[in-house]
């Protein structure tokens, strides 16, 4: 993935080369571009756009279309961008505004897709956290990016999206680790509301919620949380950015991910055991 997101990087940078090379007015150097730029732009930085060691913003394709001389090129440029960036996007380029668009980007996925499936060995997934967990979670994240704060923006819109948990004709498949449970992200109280939380939505006919325990035997290890949007995407989260997944091959490696992983899991009235357990054992500490 990283070498498909290179090559597309270096790709884009040979079109800016081209378009700085073959401007109208005849081509330019790179100090010469960088007088046309104006303020914030380098020769190195041009050289690191050019050699794809360095990712352009929308805001950089289009004033560099422009000072080359032709404006017209920017939409090409511009999708080559997303083209890349829909299958790696950092944190860093996401949080530049907040969580509050990084959370409308994904209420949209969501919006369109009728059976979501998702595992989490961590956290509880954002379709099932309470408000007060959510805060605390985007909190520690915003803290950890160094990102701007719209921590009640985010929490609102995380919770406006679990509408769709009462609304006839989706399906949301959701397994957890038992880990999850436990993870104190938030003082104690909280958490146990959160746990609350979980058991009120076990008999949901639009949702299916797993647990693996501790004690079960895996047939894989619990790797990193995802969510796939029917069978047309996957969502990884990961340290330093998200994976958007389109591709059939991939889709198809986690929803057997899923499914291996389900085999040691329990639901119903088992799944209100496990969570009982872990509900009680806040008391002890």
């Amino acid at each position: 993935m990283s070498t498909d997101y290179q090559q597309a990087r270096e790709a884009l940078g040979l079109a800016l080369r081209e378009l700085r090379l073959s401007a109208p007015g005849g081509r330019l150097t790179g100090e010469q571009l960088v007088q046309r730029l104006g303020g914030g732009w380098t020769k190195s930085k041009v050289s690191k756009l050019e050699n794809g060691r360095q990712t352009a913003t929308a805001e950089e394709l289009q004033a560099w279309a422009e000072a080359t001389g032709r404006p017209d090129a920017y939409p090409g440029l511009l999708a080559q961008l997303r083209g890349f960036e829909s299958h790696i996007r950092s944190w860093r380029r996401q949080l530049a505004s907040g969580h509050r668009p990084v959370q409308d980007a994904i209420t949209a996925e969501h919006d369109r897709t009728q059976t979501l499936t998702i595992w989490e060995n961590v956290l509880i997934p954002g379709m099932l956290q309470t408000a007060d967990y959510a805060r605390h979670v985007l909190t520690r994240h915003a803290n950890l990016m160094q990102s701007p704060r719209d921590t009640e923006d985010a929490v609102r819109a995380r919770v406006q999206r679990q509408a769709g948990l009462y609304e006839p004709g989706r399906l949301y498949r959701i397994m957890i680790w038992e880990g999850a449970l436990f993870s104190l992200v938030c003082p104690p109280s909280v958490l146990a509301a959160q746990l609350d939380r979980l058991t009120g939505v076990i008999g949901l006919d639009t949702v299916e919620l797993g647990v693996v325990p501790f004690s079960a035997s895996l047939r894989i290890f619990p790797g990193n949380g995802f969510w796939i949007y029917d069978d047309r995407r996957v969502v990884v989260e990961d340290w330093h950015a998200e994976l958007w997944l389109d591709d059939a091959d991939s889709v198809a490696t986690y929803q057997r991910v899923w499914e291996t992983l389900s085999e040691s899991a329990v639901y119903g009235a088992d799944a209100q055991n496990v969570i009982a357990r872990a509900r009680r054992a806040l008391h002890t500490r």
